[in-house]
């Protein structure tokens, strides 16, 4: 029995060393991040603190073309939320898309569609099953927060696992760090 018990608890702390190894990353996967984004001056968590107050926050990611390639949407929706770089914050010019479904599903309470997160490559595979998980979640509060009931969402990760593009450059990256929004 006791023998049992040590195997277990040096299997949790491989697990929590695998996990940890993965997670290069100084951004906390916690529920203290606002799962959406304003760009208004002055609004969200920080604005006006430190040093860079007043200043557009810096940005080292190239910029690019989420629209070319990207799937058909269903029906007249676009159907893809682009996150950016070990983030699950979703941004201002996402809002249309997401406020158009949730007035679908507010609209047909028998419909329901799963919220799918998706990462790039990088990071670790626990890590990016949980950073996919928060970008679904995320997309699925604001869905409710606009009129969708908790009933008709299902929030899944698929974190590196189905990759949109193929590549290791930030093209690629850029759009498969996505959730997407299917029907069911």
């Amino acid at each position: 029995m006791k023998a049992m018990r040590v195997a277990h608890q040096a299997v949790a702390a491989c697990a929590v060393a695998v996990l940890l190894a993965g997670c290069g990353s100084s951004v906390k996967l916690d529920e203290k991040q606002a799962p959406v984004e304003s760009r208004t001056p002055g609004a969200g968590a920080g604005a006006g603190a430190g040093a860079n107050a007043g200043q557009a926050p810096q940005s080292q990611v190239a910029n690019v073309d989420l629209t070319r390639n990207t799937p058909a949407p269903q029906g007249n929706l676009p159907r893809v939320v682009y996150f950016d770089f070990d983030s699950f914050v979703v941004k201002d010019e996402f809002r249309p898309t997401i406020e158009a479904h949730a007035k679908s599903l507010s609209g047909d309470r028998k419909r329901r569609i799963a919220v799918e997160g998706h990462t790039d490559e990088r990071g670790g595979r626990e890590y990016n099953l949980a950073l996919g998980q928060k970008r679904a979640e995320a997309v699925a509060k604001s869905l409710q927060l606009l009129g969708a009931q908790d009933g008709q969402l299902e929030a899944v990760s698929f974190g590196e696992e189905r990759p949109a593009a193929q590549g290791s450059d930030e093209g690629a990256w850029a759009k498969n760090r996505r959730a997407e929004l299917v029907n069911r």
